[in-house]
């Protein structure tokens, strides 16, 4: 059950990655609208120096697969370089075919856009990644959380780094582009949201177990994090502990692991809009 549940975490990341390069290759740039994040820091270099778009993302995305293999591990590595690698070779495929929707230049970006969105929430949903700026966000929190013991949303650094993407696409190529690909980045992030539950937030696990030194001292080995420790009792199983822990998103597939490892035990997750001190 496992491995078919791996199977298809690879499925659908590569389908998402394929809905993502069709929407930006056949919708969003033939109506001057550029994704977000380091795919749209990869296409105002290829607007600028007329090197192949799929070119422009690897070598743009390479450092972030780099530091997420350092920051992020191994698993979530694997699943980014394929969604990546998707992605690119989905542009270089989709560049070639002849493809146009006759409709208003808005209609066609929000669609597109919501075609991107759909695509990027499957790809998250299965702890995969094919923007560096989810990467960047999430090394920082992570070092910051390590550094200060608190919890922090990838919110901030995310809305930074695409500020200056938008910010860039209005300086160097125009302002119809800049305000489009905000279009995108609003419908985008919409859907996201809706299908992810905020992927950006911060997730707070509960965990129900009988075997509360087990699971803290694999979350101090793997995730570098503590928990707070309530006793609790089940109406049938009796006495066990209750554990609350604070994550990102990205370290939620790590968390399922640990969970997963230790027999009796079961959590929920929700978000956190904010930690007050």
């Amino acid at each position: 059950m496992k491995k078919k549940q791996g199977i298809l975490s690879y499925a659908f990341i590569i389908l998402g990655a394929i809905m993502a390069s069709f929407s930006v290759a056949l919708i969003l740039l033939p109506n001057d609208a550029i994704d977000y994040g380091t795919a749209g820091v990869a296409i105002i270099i290829n607007k600028l120096t007329g090197l192949g778009l799929s070119v422009c993302v690897i070598l743009v995305f390479l450092p972030f697969i780099i530091a997420g293999y350092v920051f992020l591990g191994r698993r979530f590595t694997i699943k980014a370089t394929l969604g990546s690698a998707v992605y690119a070779a989905g542009l270089q495929l989709f560049e070639n075919i002849p493809f146009e929707i006759n409709t208003e230049h808005f209609l066609a970006v929000a669609f597109g856009g919501a075609i991107l969105g759909a695509g990027l929430s499957l790809i998250l949903r299965n702890g995969g990644c094919i923007d560096g700026s989810e990467i960047l966000a999430n090394i920082i929190v992570k070092k910051l959380s390590d550094k200060t013991g608190r919890n922090y949303s990838m919110t901030p650094a995310l809305l930074g780094f695409n500020a200056l993407v938008y910010i860039t696409v209005f300086f160097v190529i125009d302002i119809t582009s800049a305000l489009m690909s905000l279009l995108v980045y609003f419908v985008a992030t919409m859907v996201i949201d809706h299908y992810t539950d905020h992927f950006e937030a911060i997730k707070q696990v509960t965990i129900i177990t009988q075997d509360q030194q087990g699971i803290i001292a694999d979350i101090k080995e793997k995730l570098n994090k503590t928990c707070t420790i309530m006793d609790s009792r089940g109406a049938i199983a009796g006495e066990n502990h209750t554990l609350i822990c604070y994550i990102s998103y990205f370290e939620l597939p790590i968390m399922k692991d640990i969970i997963s490892a230790h027999s009796g035990s079961f959590s929920t997750v929700s978000t956190i809009e904010e930690i007050l001190r």
